[in-house]
């Protein structure tokens, strides 16, 4: 009973690897999907993603701390948007920031200049904004499909000075 609770604890943490079966239901985990391709209604997000994507990614939810699949992960590649399959970030701009989510330092687009690029989309959260200790925060979207990643802070490392601060539940990682 002990190990079928362990592997169920695993499994609903996203530690273990994403099965061919998860892969054929959401397409996106294969690669990016054609325009038309992408769902409109919750109704067709809620079939193509799991419970924890689907509260995450298209309704503004958040994983706990240190519990989402890629928070520590250190293998090379390319993140994707776990709803259509954009890439994002890149294992390159990955960094351990201590918070308990993958943070980046900037987007896979980013450039010299337009350090924040133009594959994530911002605005203004004052959902937690009332609460003491927090303020207005600017959450970051896939602009492509407008699933919801997480949030942006200005304190990342040089050169941009961004934290990229990403829920697992919201990307997909294309290993090198």
């Amino acid at each position: 009973m002990k190990t079928v609770r362990a592997l169920l604890a695993l499994l609903l943490l996203g530690a273990l690897p994403v099965s061919a079966a998860d892969a054929e239901k959401n397409p996106a985990i294969a690669g990016r999907l054609p325009d038309d391709a992408i769902p409109k209604t919750d109704e067709e997000w809620r079939k193509r993603l799991t419970p924890e994507q689907f509260e995450v990614a298209r309704k503004k939810g958040t994983e706990r701390a240190f519990t989402g699949k890629y928070w520590n992960t250190k293998t090379p590649g390319t993140y994707r948007c776990i709803c259509c399959g954009e890439p994002l970030f890149t294992s390159g701009e990955k960094f351990e920031s201590g918070c308990g989510w993958p943070s980046f330092s900037a987007p896979i687009d980013a450039a010299k200049g337009n350090v924040k690029g133009k594959v994530i989309a911002e605005h203004e959260d004052r959902s937690l904004a009332g609460l003491p200790g927090f303020g207005v925060r600017t959450e970051v979207t896939c602009r492509r499909c407008g699933a919801h990643l997480g949030h942006v802070f200005d304190d990342g490392p040089p050169p941009t000075g961004l934290r990229y601060c990403i829920n697992s539940a919201s990307i997909t990682l294309d290993p090198k």
